[in-house]
């Protein structure tokens, strides 16, 4: 087979036309799925396992390489981005609107900590006796602080 292509070649400066091709497309996944039974599908062959053997049944092989799912056509992924252009702005200021109320929560959360910081700094930095109320509120903020 070799040979008869190499005549070919030498004769006319180029090479065999199908067989070119299907050396070039023969590993492409578009011909590789093409060939062979996707999962599901219905065979005209019995499997073992499903049926008795009978002499006319042929059994499928188990080592089949697994075969990879065929990439969507050009028209199908045009659709699915026009699906997807379509339903974005409602998801994306839904995600814009949660995000911001996120960091809002944690400014808020970052703001209770510091004015409780300086509350307890003030108190910390009286010289005069404190009072019981101001006694049980520096105890309490230095327990919130230390998470004890």
């Amino acid at each position: 087979m070799n040979l008869a292509h190499e005549i070919f070649f030498n004769d006319y400066s180029i090479k065999f036309a199908l067989e070119h091709a299907w050396r070039e497309l023969r590993f492409d996944q578009k011909w590789c799925t093409s060939s062979k039974v996707q999962d599901g599908a219905s065979t005209k062959r019995r499997k073992v396992e499903d049926s008795a053997l009978s002499s006319t049944s042929i059994p499928a092989s188990k080592n089949e390489d697994v075969v990879e799912v065929r990439p969507p056509g050009v028209k199908a992924s045009k659709a699915n981005a026009k699906k997807s252009l379509c339903v974005k702005p409602e998801n994306k200021d839904m995600k814009e609107f949660s995000s911001m109320w996120e960091m809002k929560q944690k400014d808020l959360e970052l703001k209770d900590k510091i004015s409780d910081k300086r509350i307890l700094e003030s108190l910390l930095a009286k010289t005069e006796p404190l009072t019981e109320i101001e006694m049980t509120l520096k105890h309490k903020l230095i327990c919130a602080m230390y998470d004890l």
